[in-house]
């Protein structure tokens, strides 16, 4: 809800809503009782319009209420949940307008079943708990979705970024100097930039930069990589170039106060990529390497060394890409990471496009198969190395096969993990024809599995957990079998 107002007029259209079905009455019934128009009913229950007070009085009167059942924002125990929820962070701060959802209709739709959705409301915060998925997961989840509904392109931002580098006569490849982006910034934005020791300050030792409004002042971790730094300032630009007011003060991310923040730090984000990786040679680049006829990973590397020295910044921006032009919608990106003395493997960030494809993030605390290229990457990766590989990873449980590229390197902000970058692209009759080095001698096809604990791989060297969650399918299936077995013997 944007305002009190906003939530005083829905919650009247809801009561209004609520007295008149409680008599069985259609919104033409009212509106005969009433003398009010039909469409003007319509417009209060839908929260789009207040009531005058004489008008308040002519539907207490046919609906037989006092003028405070109407009035009062106190709901009743079948609407309760409505007060929540009109007033959560998921109306105030999720346009839902990015998903093609009116806020009314959706409320409309709510509230024929006040009961239903209640216990589905319920239900969703229990599995919430459940499973800790906080405020910070909900919104991260959002923005995923807003990003896969697009397949993670957006033409308008990168229209802009063209528009920007003809303006101020910058040339979108490896060579853009940061000197040149913080020139941009400083004479055209005002910003101050300076470069921080933020190691004096202990827990802010990994802490790459931090935006100080008030005084347009941009500090910069004197830790910072020439490639790390030329990101963040792009990404200032972007911030500025979109207009983007809100938006958070710090990379990486410490905090957040909206959903705006999380949206508009995305979209600054993808401008920041495609500023510094151009789609159109991205494109035949890429294009040419699908032509090959062997895998090599060497070659590889030498396509992520065109456009930049970060393998996760083009990892990234093929997702922005790859489903535009060469047409590869079926695919996703996981960025995987492993502490310091730590066997335990993480999924730091992940994108589907097309739909769930089938590796995905699990918080049970499940153990990731150690088959993927991706985790068998991060264990032999050895200190000050990149290494880069690929299989064909096949999920027999679902039928299906991707091709998955992996760069694994030690993340230098940090106090020594190590992330892999990965991108599947799902094999069908399409993919197959663009790919030419799938059939190659080099690339190995895997027996894959999710987790340990729903792998039905028998034979695994590298399970970590039994499959107790497949286990517990089979039992149930098992049951069930069993159960139609007695039917069928005495029916």
């Amino acid at each position: 809800m944007n305002s009190d107002s906003d939530f005083i007029k829905t919650v009247f259209g809801l009561k209004l809503k609520q007295q008149r079905q409680k008599k069985n009455w259609s919104l033409q019934d009212l509106a005969v009782k009433t003398g009010l128009s039909k469409s003007y009913l319509n417009e209060i229950e839908n929260g789009k319009k207040y009531p005058k007070h004489d008008k308040i009085i002519q539907l207490s009167e046919a609906l037989n209420c006092t003028f405070d059942d109407l009035v009062s924002t106190k709901l009743d125990k079948s609407l309760t949940p409505f007060n929540e929820i009109l007033q959560s962070d998921f109306f105030k701060e999720i346009p839902l307008d990015l998903f093609g959802i009116n806020k009314n209709n959706l409320i409309s739709i709510i509230s024929d079943a006040p009961k239903k959705v209640t216990a589905f409301i319920n239900a969703l915060i229990e599995i919430s708990q459940n499973y800790n998925l906080g405020k910070e997961r909900f919104y991260f989840a959002v923005l995923r979705s807003f990003q896969e509904l697009y397949d993670n392109y957006f033409p308008e931002i990168e229209e802009k970024v063209l528009l920007f580098a003809r303006e101020n006569g910058l040339q979108i490849d490896k060579n853009l100097q940061a000197d040149a982006l913080e020139n941009i910034l400083n004479e055209k934005f005002n910003y101050q930039i300076q470069s921080a020791n933020f190691e004096q300050y202990g827990i802010l030792d990994n802490l790459r930069s931090l935006f100080i409004p008030e005084k347009k002042l941009l500090l910069l971790n004197v830790k910072l990589e020439k490639d790390q730094k030329t990101f963040i300032l792009a990404k200032e630009i972007g911030f500025n170039v979109l207009e983007l007011k809100s938006r958070p003060n710090t990379y990486s991310w410490l905090d957040f106060g909206s959903f705006e923040e999380i949206l508009n730090n995305f979209h600054a984000s993808y401008f920041a990529g495609a500023l510094l990786i151009p789609k159109q040679k991205t494109i035949e680049k890429t294009s040419e390497f699908f032509l090959q006829n062997e895998w090599n990973p060497q070659h590889f590397e030498n396509l992520i060394e065109n456009f930049t020295n970060s393998p996760e910044t083009f990892y990234y921006r093929l997702t922005n890409i790859l489903s535009s032009e060469p047409g590869i919608k079926d695919l996703f990106y996981l960025c995987l990471v492993k502490k310091k003395n730590s066997d335990k493997i993480q999924i730091l960030k992940e994108l589907h496009l097309n739909h769930q494809q089938a590796p995905h993030a699990n918080a049970t605390n499940e153990h990731y198969c150690r088959r993927w290229i991706a985790v068998k990457n991060l264990h032999h990766l050895k200190d000050n190395e990149t290494l880069t590989d690929a299989q064909i990873s096949h999920y027999k449980d679902q039928g299906i096969s991707y091709l998955v590229i992996s760069t694994s390197q030690k993340n230098p902000f940090s106090d020594g993990s190590n992330r892999s970058y990965c991108l599947g692209i799902l094999l069908n009759s399409q993919t197959i024809k663009k790919i030419n080095f799938i059939k190659s001698p080099t690339l190995k096809t895997i027996n894959v599995g999710v987790t340990c604990e729903s792998c039905s791989i028998a034979d695994c060297e590298v399970r970590q957990s039994p499959p107790i969650r497949l286990e517990k399918e089979y039992f149930n299936s098992g049951m069930k079998n069993a159960i139609e077995k007695i039917r069928k013997d005495l029916l």
